[in-house]
């Protein structure tokens, strides 16, 4: 395992089980237009516990790693909402611009997932 794949796994793991802990935040930033917030977080926090899990077993890694692509891409309008209630809000410039700044970050995660674990596991 390379330490690319065990901090992915640590990342994600560690980020789902703050969807637990937490849920308070990630509730406040799902779209309205999206149903049921809370079972959202619930399910996303258990879809990253388990993509973070299955990058560690070899026979997974591949099959977890698309997982958490499909994952990243069907949480980005949280990303979205979450700037937008910044900017509502009259949030300092400074958290908008970190906001702004994270839209593009998650292409990137999706980037890293799929190197480590896409790409590597399908022999590439």
């Amino acid at each position: 395992m390379t330490w690319s794949i065990a901090l992915l796994a640590l990342l994600f793991v560690g980020a789902g089980v703050l969807h637990f802990v937490m849920p308070r935040p990630y509730e406040r930033i799902v779209p309205v237009w999206l149903p049921n917030a809370a079972l959202l977080v619930k399910l996303s926090g258990v879809a990253e516990i388990l993509g973070g899990l299955g990058l560690l077993v070899p026979a997974t890694r591949q099959a977890a790693g698309w997982g958490l692509i499909l994952l990243l891409i069907s949480v980005f309008p949280a990303n979205v909402e979450m700037l937008r209630l910044a900017r509502a809000g009259h949030a300092t410039r400074l958290w908008q611009a970190g906001l702004w700044l994270r839209l593009p970050l998650q292409a990137l995660l999706m980037w890293w997932v799929w190197r480590s674990a896409v790409r590597i596991s399908a022999g590439g």
